[in-house]
């Protein structure tokens, strides 16, 4: 896997039952706008977020994987693969 040295952490809000499908596993990728100029090794912070605001609870991924310039794909949207790192409310990092 070709990861930088240089790689940052994005966060990100992402609906509840988008969440809910990355913290059980089965979703391992987001569509995103790729405004963020997001890069292989970068990690996403997705926070669980609705028209209320936010839940609290969070899911902690490294992009693994980007596509991008895809026939069917927006020239300024990514696909990125994504692999769980951590799941919880809090990090370290926050």
């Amino acid at each position: 896997m070709d990861r930088t040295l240089n790689s940052v952490v994005h966060e990100l809000k992402i609906k509840p039952e988008y969440f809910l499908a990355v913290r059980s596993g089965h979703k391992k990728f987001e569509l995103r706008k790729n405004d963020r100029n997001f890069k292989i090794g970068d990690e996403l912070i997705l926070c669980e977020w609705d028209e209320n605001g936010y839940s609290g609870e969070k899911v902690r991924c490294r992009i693994e994987y980007l596509l991008k310039g895809h026939d069917g794909l927006g020239e300024d949207y990514v696909i990125l693969g994504i692999s769980l790192i951590h799941y919880g409310s809090t990090y370290a990092n926050d």
